[in-house]
């Protein structure tokens, strides 16, 4: 009796010093548990990830989630990332097959600086387990030609440049609240920069939904990371996938970060199916 006694005055202890580098919710801000997310993963065509660049519980659960789906199905995933430009996908296959040094595939990709810490683990994992890793982005160089010219500067390109790119011309709605926001953010004035800057961003999240409909098979699982902005409120990538491979099972996940975690942000509430509370004060990768 003394024992029980004792173990229930500890419990209330225990929960004080309780302090959790995450929680999750689901888009109604109700809590819920890993293996949640977990379940209805499994169950999805297409998981998108939608990160903070630099927050490293977001790392950390891209790698988690990627190791329990490949436990879980196997073969069947395929992995995908904004990390990684389409003009980049022969020296990725080259590494990932084995056949070039990993100092060559980082010399001679695009990688980002915090590849080492934070997207390596996934590129290696991929190659240690045989699967296919799709580098989805549009070539920079391209999107920056949309940055200064608009849409319809992607005709100029030759037949090589185009396999890289969505069928054009790129198809582009500038009602959808990401990309007005996108305006707004950038005072609220429209003319031809803020256009093309939004068109820019239209022409990554059109490629990203490209391949990813290009790869998806039936049976297929693609896990898929990307700066949230791409996938929140199931705009952006998702939009074009729709258009691309209407029907899929799409799943997302966003980021929270905020003081306070024990309760969903109100202006996290329906940005993707799986929210990630985060502590807005949690280290950062750079």
């Amino acid at each position: 009796m003394k024992k029980l006694l004792l173990s229930l005055l500890f419990i209330p202890l225990m929960a004080m010093q309780d302090n959790p580098a995450y929680l999750l919710y689901d888009r109604n801000g109700k809590a819920v548990q890993y293996s949640d997310l977990l379940a209805a993963a499994q169950k999805a065509d297409v998981v998108f990830f939608g990160e903070s660049h630099n927050n490293p519980i977001c790392h950390w659960l891209q790698l988690r989630l990627t190791k329990d789906l490949h436990k879980a199905v196997g073969d069947r995933l395929v992995l995908a990332a904004e990390m990684f430009e389409a003009d980049d996908q022969l020296v990725l296959n080259e590494y990932l097959g084995g056949l070039i040094k990993e100092s060559n595939f980082e010399k001679e990709a695009k990688i980002w600086n915090n590849y080492a810490t934070d997207y390596k683990p996934l590129v290696n994992f991929a190659k240690q387990n045989k699967l296919p890793f799709v580098a989805s982005n549009i070539p920079r160089r391209y999107a920056s030609m949309v940055a200064a010219q608009g849409l319809s500067s992607l005709e100029k390109l030759d037949a090589e440049a185009k396999k890289m790119l969505p069928p054009l011309p790129i198809p582009l709605d500038r009602e959808l609240p990401g990309y007005k926001n996108m305006v707004a953010m950038m005072g609220g004035h429209g003319g031809a920069m803020s256009d093309n800057m939004v068109a820019a961003q239209a022409s990554k999240d059109a490629t990203m939904g490209y391949h990813t409909a290009r790869v998806w098979e039936k049976g297929k699982l693609i896990i898929h990371f990307n700066g949230s902005y791409h996938s929140d409120n199931f705009e952006g990538i998702i939009w074009y996938l729709n258009r691309y491979k209407p029907g899929l099972n799409i799943l997302t996940i966003s980021v929270s970060e905020q003081d306070d975690i024990g309760a969903l942000s109100k202006d996290a509430l329906n940005k993707a199916n799986f929210i990630v509370a985060i502590p807005s004060d949690m280290t950062k990768t750079y």
